[in-house]
């Protein structure tokens, strides 16, 4: 049987990731190729096969597939084996729209994705909420599974602490620091738009951070990885530059609070019961001209919508307070969100795309 998993287009991550540790540790046997990018090739684990995303090697492995497993659209060219199966597991809850559904895209890039969807044989679902709208947005026609991310699993995990610790240890995160985590999203004017290299404005007052909060808060950058080389890190800052770090789900563990703006980290981090704020600065400009909402943020947000960063710095200064005042908000958003996120969405993935049991596990 041969096996090819994709992440963000060569990342070794999120729910594709997840599969492979739980295929690996029931013991399947299968070839397994693993497409890469060369700014990652070195967070695979030793021994793992990988293919050089978009060469001719990726192209035949994925040709050559029974199984394909991704968390986004594949855009390359090829053609999908006969009775092999496509897993497209994507990678969040929507707020902003996507695909048929956006207000603007470049020329011919629904077009050309629409290659990759007529290639899904089975599709995740991350939660009640999402199902009609990923089917709707993509024109999706076969099953769509509500299964909850199996990139989530670990958050409620047994070892969540352990992972927690080891992750501080490895940022340098003393245990009385308090990490927030900052996960802004892509813009599509700054991706499909871009005057030059680097034109991704920091919205955060850095100054204010560090006066108001003083040497115990450390804050976690994580840019999106479509806009992850736009901004230089000053040395010194209390900003630590985490975004190539290999996988985000062991920074929401590490992290105290998360800050974001439309992210789908949100609704992951939410499992947690940790803090999140909401920093949206830009608010009318995102929803109304560059890309919508699936829903009203500000009535269903787990905490308050802040726009400025002065009003943002107050808020993480005052967390405590701040998440008691909006603890039912908070409760009703993981009702609505993370109702299948119990830590079993990969076995029942598993269970989905293999309903026989693995093929070869346990055998020597």
């Amino acid at each position: 049987m041969n096996i090819v998993f994709t992440a963000f287009r060569g990342h070794f991550s999120d729910s594709p990731r997840a599969v492979y540790e739980a295929l690996q540790e029931r013991g399947l046997q299968a070839d397994v190729t693993w497409l890469s990018a060369p700014h990652t090739q070195a967070g695979f684990p030793d021994g793992v096969r990988t293919a050089e995303f978009g060469s001719p090697e990726s192209v035949l492995a994925l040709e050559g597939a029974d199984l394909v497993v991704s968390n986004d659209h594949i855009p390359l060219d090829w053609e999908k084996k006969p009775g092999s199966t496509y897993l497209q597991t994507w990678h969040g809850t929507p707020l902003k729209r996507i695909h048929n559904d956006v207000l603007w895209a470049p020329e011919g890039r629904l077009a050309y994705l629409e290659h990759d969807i007529a290639r899904w044989d089975l599709l995740l679902s991350p939660n009640h909420a999402s199902t009609e709208r990923l089917r709707t947005a993509f024109g999706f026609t076969g099953p769509i599974h509500e299964t909850g991310l199996p990139r989530n699993d670990l958050l409620s995990s047994p070892r969540a602490a352990e992972v927690r610790a080891e992750v501080r240890a490895q940022l340098g995160i003393a245990e009385d620091e308090r990490a927030v985590l900052y996960t802004p999203t892509w813009r599509d004017d700054l991706v499909f738009q871009k005057t030059g290299p680097r034109d991704f404005e920091f919205p955060l007052d850095l100054v204010d951070f560090t006066d108001r909060l003083g040497s115990d808060h450390v804050l976690l950058l994580r840019l999106h990885n479509m806009v992850m080389d736009r901004l230089d890190v000053e040395e010194g800052s209390v900003v630590r530059d985490v975004c190539g770090y290999p996988d985000i789900r062991d920074l929401y563990l590490a992290a105290d609070l998360l800050v974001t703006d439309y992210s789908s980290t949100m609704f992951d981090f939410a499992i947690t019961g940790k803090p999140i704020l909401n920093f949206t600065y830009d608010l009318d400009y995102f929803r109304d001209e560059l890309r919508g909402f699936y829903f009203d943020l500000a009535e269903a947000a787990p905490g308050p919508l802040l726009g400025t960063s002065k009003e943002l710095v107050a808020a993480i200064a005052d967390i405590d307070a701040v998440t008691a005042e909006h603890q039912e908000r908070y409760a009703r958003f993981r009702s609505t969100f993370t109702h299948l996120e119990d830590g079993a969405a990969t076995d029942r993935v598993l269970d989905l795309i293999f309903p026989n049991g693995l093929p070869g596990a346990g055998k020597e």
